[in-house]
């Protein structure tokens, strides 16, 4: 073996390490592995809240974005072609009714019995506005 392969399985192996040892005192401060499945799984209900958010932001961005190319489209129609801002307008409204339709599927597919993530977080599929 190489002195470069060397190094590199040596890092390899040292990262491993770091991680099971880091899991390890993980699960040994937050009260075992279901400590940390529960660290785990509030972290993702903040990842989920960023990508509703992102939804939004960016769906809103495509909106503005196709209303600019229906301007372009009006002032010079040769350079622009009309189907550019449409679906440009199709992603907008895509991504803004995203959240929205998985609620909406969700609840089709599981029920009530299955979670979703909004903008006010991880909820129940057929909870409502008042928690009921």
């Amino acid at each position: 073996m190489n002195k470069k392969m060397f190094k590199k399985v040596m890092l390899v192996v040292g990262a491993l390490t770091c991680c099971v040892a880091g899991t390890a005192a993980l699960a040994v401060v937050s009260g075992g592995i279901g400590g940390v499945a529960q660290q785990v799984t509030g972290n993702l209900t903040n990842v989920a809240k960023l990508i509703t958010a992102g939804a939004y932001v960016v769906g809103m961005a495509f909106a503005v974005g196709a209303i600019v190319k229906f301007k372009a489209h009006k002032d010079n129609p040769t350079q622009i072609p009309i189907g550019t801002p449409i679906a440009l307008l199709f992603v907008a409204a895509a991504l803004i009714f995203l959240p929205a339709v998985f609620k909406t599927s969700g609840s089709t597919l599981f029920g009530s019995s299955g979670t979703v993530a909004g903008a006010s977080g991880i909820a129940s599929f057929g909870a409502t506005k008042g928690g009921s």
